[in-house]
Order: C-alpha cells, then sequence, then structure tokens
C-alpha cells in the first residue's frame, strides 16, 4: 500500500486556511515577545474591540463581491448614531431593542440613497460614496448644532448593552456571530446570493441570464447601509456618547480587513469567513503593535506591509486554486 506523505499544497489551498496558518505564526511570534498577548483578558480585549469592524466588514464583502466599493460608512455610521441619540435625548424611555431598529433603518435609508445614485445614476461609486461621505458627516453635525450628546443624556440601558452579557458572552459579540451566520447562509444558500457572485463575476453574462443588475446594486449598499446603522448604535452603547466626528476614517480599515480575508477588489471572490479571519488579523495588528512596543511611527507602516502580503498571499492562492481546478476539467 502506498503511503501518503503530508501534502502542504493541499493544505493552502484555500484563501481561509492559508489565514488561519498565518494568524497561528503571528499568534506565537507575538506571544513570545509578550506573555500576556494570548491572556483571556487580552483576548477578550481583543475579539470586543474587533467586533464592530468585524461586522462592517461583511457588508463591505457584499459590496466589494459586485465589484464596488463604499467609502461612506464612517459617515453613515455618525448620521445613524447622531439621529438615534438625539431621538433618545428627547425621548430617554425608548427601549433598547427599538433603538437598534432606529439604527438599522435609517443606515438602510442611507444605504439605499448611496445605491440608487450608482444604479440609477450611473455614477463610478467611488465618485458617489466620496460625495455622499460629505453630505452625511455635514449632516450629522447639522441635525446636532455642532454638538455632542453625552453620557448622561443617554438612556442607561442602552449604555449597559455593550458591556452586558448573555450566557456569558458579550452582548457586542453575540449580535456579530448573529450576523456572521445571517449573512454567510444568505451569500453561499440563497438565489440573490448566487446573483451577488454573478454580478461580480461577470456583469455582461450576469445581464445575458436575465439578473436585474441595478436591483442588486441597491440591495448590497442597502445591505451595507443596515450594517452601519447597526453598528452607529453599538457605536454609542460602547463610547456613552454621539459625536460628529464618530468613526472617521473607518473605512480604510473596513477594507483592508475584506482584502486580508481574500475579498477581491474586482469582485466575485470572497466570503464570510475569509472577512472574520481578516479582521481577526487586523484586530491582532492593532491590539499587538502596542504590546510589544512598536513605535506608533511603525505601526501603520506594518499594517500597509501585512496587507500587501495578504493581496499577493490571495493571488497566488487564487491561481493555484484555478490551476487544479483546470486539472481537475481535464481529468
Amino acid at each position: 500500500m502506498e503511503k501518503k506523505s503530508f501534502d502542504i499544497k493541499k493544505l493552502t489551498s484555500s484563501r481561509e486556511m492559508s489565514l488561519v496558518l498565518i494568524l497561528i505564526v503571528l499568534s506565537l511570534f507575538i506571544q513570545l515577545r509578550n506573555s500576556s498577548f494570548l491572556s483571556i483578558t487580552n483576548i477578550n480585549d481583543l475579539i470586543t474591540n474587533a467586533v464592530m469592524l468585524s461586522i462592517l466588514a461583511v457588508g463591505m464583502m457584499f459590496v466589494l463581491l459586485i465589484g464596488g466599493i463604499d467609502i461612506s460608512i464612517g459617515s453613515t455610521i455618525a448620521f445613524s448614531g447622531m439621529a438615534v441619540a438625539l431621538i433618545l435625548r428627547s425621548n430617554p424611555g425608548i427601549p433598547t431593542i427599538l433603538s437598534f431598529i432606529l439604527g438599522i433603518i435609517i443606515g438602510t435609508l442611507c444605504g439605499l440613497l448611496v445605491g440608487l445614485i450608482i444604479a440609477k445614476g450611473k455614477v463610478i461609486p467611488i465618485i458617489a460614496t466620496l460625495g455622499l461621505m460629505n453630505i452625511f458627516r455635514g449632516a450629522t453635525y447639522l441635525i446636532a448644532d455642532n454638538q455632542w450628546v453625552a453620557a448622561y443624556q443617554l438612556p442607561e440601558g442602552l449604555k449597559a448593552f455593550a458591556t452586558g452579557k448573555f450566557l456569558g458572552i458579550n452582548n457586542m459579540i453575540i449580535v456579530a456571530i448573529v450576523v456572521y451566520i445571517i449573512f454567510a447562509y444568505f451569500i453561499k444558500y440563497t438565489r440573490t446570493g448566487r446573483k451577488i457572485y454573478a454580478v461580480g463575476s461577470n456583469v455582461d453574462a450576469a445581464k445575458v441570464s436575465g439578473i436585474n443588475i441595478d436591483r442588486i446594486k441597491i440591495l448590497v449598499y442597502s445591505i451595507m447601509g443596515g450594517l452601519s446603522g447597526l453598528v452607529s448604535i453599538l457605536w454609542i452603547s460602547k463610547y456613552a456618547s454621539a459625536q460628529g466626528d464618530a468613526a472617521t476614517g473607518i473605512e480604510m480599515d473596513v477594507i483592508a480587513a475584506c482584502v486580508i480575508g481574500g475579498v477581491s477588489l474586482n469582485g466575485g471572490k470572497g466570503t464570510v469567513l475569509g472577512v472574520i479571519l481578516g479582521t481577526v488579523t487586523l484586530g491582532i495588528l492593532n491590539n499587538a503593535l502596542p504590546l510589544i512596543n512598536i513605535s506608533p511611527f511603525w505601526q501603520d507602516a506594518i499594517k500597509g506591509l501585512v496587507i500587501i502580503a495578504a493581496i499577493i498571499i490571495n493571488t497566488i492562492t487564487q491561481r493555484t486554486m484555478d490551476r487544479n481546478n483546470l486539472k481537475r476539467r481535464e481529468i
């Protein structure tokens, strides 16, 4: 009987597995430099801090899958959070669950506007979202009269949500897990999910097959907006305030998490699992670089190098997968 040998190519034949290996090596390296890195307390802090980024990354994955981009999400978070915070300031008796519903509705409307401008107005995504980024941010300052909503003006129930637990698990982590399950199922097992992949893989073929391209574009940007609205409430719960400059620049980290997780900027490729792993990788870097005494001036440069390395690894892995698929077809 022929003895089976260990095949590293099989082990690294998927983007997700390659990223898992990188995470293991990275974690071991950091642990050797600082023994507190893998402590339960630090891991809990790392995961909790990465929750909002991971939720946004799931939404961004949908946008990138169709070959789009959305750099207005930080402003959507600020606007949705401020709008809900102002409502809560005037009506402190509103239940926490209703706060989340309001945030999701406002965020979805913002995303719907983005989708309509891109799909019906035929505006390039980067231009449309750049313009709306400034509009939403300006609107945030206008509705708040350039002021903050402070902690004492927010309901105690909402402020307690971010630190509360259910079955011993932080509430924010539970929200993230629910989001992962819903959207992992949606993108993989529903007809609409397959249409999203089809649009990103080949838009012309998708048109020929009868897929309504505009409807898909509006849908994915609405999803992105809705998840931004969800995060806006988590944001004001965690930081116990609503500010006009909230989440400024967060879209760059979100896009980076997607790229590290194997989502193609050209569309058509990406998974929720990959996005989660990409977010964890970025979260580890944000958490660990200060722990091992890396200068703040070098931290952004190191994250940039990791992103470039991830793109190279994803490209090599994808080529390997394509070659393997081609060989199977020939056989």
